[in-house]
């Protein structure tokens, strides 16, 4: 697909880029984007989210072209970068698809009364009124982990954010919900 002399172009945009040439950039990207994008829509069957990945994975190539310690690997190098972006966006796909069809079969499930005796409202009420309280970060991070049964993993890729910060918020909601049970007692 590329010539001789496309493969010495590209090397000397690169080689520019990494000497700080915002616009050798701009011309490797208007070399470049079609074919990306091109990869980035048959990696993820959607034309919409593969603009989203060509362009991830632009923001990805402006700041680690600097890095990349062999210019005439250029192509392949930009290749993986778009595979790596469209398998993070699958993914995050993924589990937002779970996500909401695990919402969807609890929406679906029957509710089951239990006798009036035995149903604790006053508890269920000083749970909810807890729960309220707490930022909106803590409690989907309760709810999806408690309720939803998503793994650390699961709510992370939902969420685009680490699977540190995903336990840090749940300790820290479990704690601040401790507290407001405590507090109501």
């Amino acid at each position: 697909m590329n010539s001789g002399r496309g493969e010495v172009l590209d090397e000397l945009l690169v080689i520019r880029c990494q000497g700080g040439d915002v616009r050798a950039l701009e011309l490797l990207a208007r070399r470049w984007h079609p074919r990306l994008l091109r990869d980035a829509t048959y990696l993820t069957g959607d034309a919409e989210a593969a603009r989203d990945v060509a362009q991830e994975a632009w923001i990805g190539i402006a700041r680690g072209v600097r890095r990349l310690q062999d210019p005439a690997r250029f192509r392949s190098w930009a290749h993986r970068i778009v595979v790596h972006k469209s398998r993070d966006w699958i993914r995050r796909e993924r589990a937002k698809r779970r996500a909401v069809q695990r919402a969807a079969d609890l929406a679906e499930r029957p509710v089951v009364e239990q006798p009036a005796a035995e149903q604790p409202r006053d508890d269920i009420a000083r749970l909810r009124a807890a729960l309220a309280e707490l930022p909106a970060d803590q409690r989907t991070v309760l709810s999806w982990f408690y309720l939803e049964e998503m793994s650390v993993r699961e709510i992370a890729a939902a969420l685009s954010i680490p699977a540190g910060t995903v336990k840090s918020r749940l300790y820290h909601a479990r704690n601040a919900l401790r507290s407001c049970l405590k507090e109501d007692s």
